[in-house]
């Protein structure tokens, strides 16, 4: 059960200044966002947690080493280059 005091503390802690109507309406909206929590409650506590339906895992390959590109021709295909790099377009002003 959610308090008009409870309400009201959490009004000081976010510095917000609220009226006696405001906080009855507040309680009401606290105690109702709070008893979605009573769903909870009600799930058996010997069921197995599981992350996944399905007891699969990803397939993932080995992270191997290998040769890239030379400077040369990683810039072959580049709209525009300079001294090396990449060139591209202005973004902040």
């Amino acid at each position: 059960m959610v308090s008009i005091e409870d309400v009201y503390h959490v009004s000081r802690l976010a510095r917000l200044f609220i009226t006696e109507e405001e906080a009855e309406k507040f309680r009401k909206e606290f105690e109702e966002i709070l008893s979605y929590f009573d769903v909870l409650d009600e799930i058996p506590g010997d069921v197995k947690p599981t992350f996944h339906v399905l007891e699969i895992s990803n397939v993932l390959r080995n992270d191997e080493a290998k040769k890239g590109l030379e400077q040369s021709e990683a810039l072959m295909n580049a709209p525009r280059k300079e001294e090396g790099y990449f060139v591209g377009p202005k973004v902040v002003e």
